[in-house]
């Protein structure tokens, strides 16, 4: 290499040092306001959430149901009604049952697994199935949009049910012991 290429080399080295090294210039901090982590978390799970719940209103709507929304944000309809006392804590419930997602895809039922049996209030299956049977009595047939929350969360259920996935169940009380 000749001398005057390894000078200039050195020298545009030397001066890309030295501009890298100088202190940055000061943000505005008005302009540019510090965020925490924490409250980025609560905007995006905000915006998940709403974007969640359009989806639920825009699916009820499409099948024309006129459906109750709880606190919660479960969303049920009793298309036919038993009789008895309403469901408690503490009773064994036996449903017939079809669970799908909201895009219609059925994953499990009781034509193939047999009816799903289970003490209210001890969990086992999604809290939102426990709040709704909470609301029926036997003999009741419903359907439920449980919301991704309030039924296998950020991780599904490992199976069938992928993350943050809406569910809908079609059920019937069998029975209430």
């Amino acid at each position: 290499m000749n001398t005057a290429v390894y000078i200039n080399l050195i020298m545009f080295l030397m001066s890309f040092s030295i501009s890298c090294n100088q202190n940055p210039r000061p943000v505005n901090e008005e302009a540019h306001p510090k965020v925490s982590q924490q409250e980025t978390l609560i905007k995006a799970n905000r915006y998940l959430v709403k974007s969640e719940n359009e989806e639920i209103d825009n699916y009820i709507a499409r099948h024309g149901w006129n459906m109750e929304k709880t606190g919660s944000g479960l969303r049920y309809m009793i298309y036919q009604h038993g009789n008895g006392p309403l469901a408690k804590k503490g009773q064994v419930a036996v449903l017939n049952y079809k669970l799908m997602l909201i895009t219609g895809d059925v994953l499990y039922s009781s034509d193939s697994t047999g009816p799903l049996v289970f003490e209210i209030g001890h969990g086992g299956v999604e809290s939102g199935l426990e709040e709704a049977l909470l609301l029926l009595r036997k003999g009741d047939k419903a359907m439920l949009v449980i919301p991704s929350h309030l039924a296998h969360g950020l991780l599904g259920d490992q199976k069938k049910i992928p993350p943050r996935s809406t569910v809908v169940y079609n059920i019937e009380v069998v029975n209430l012991k």
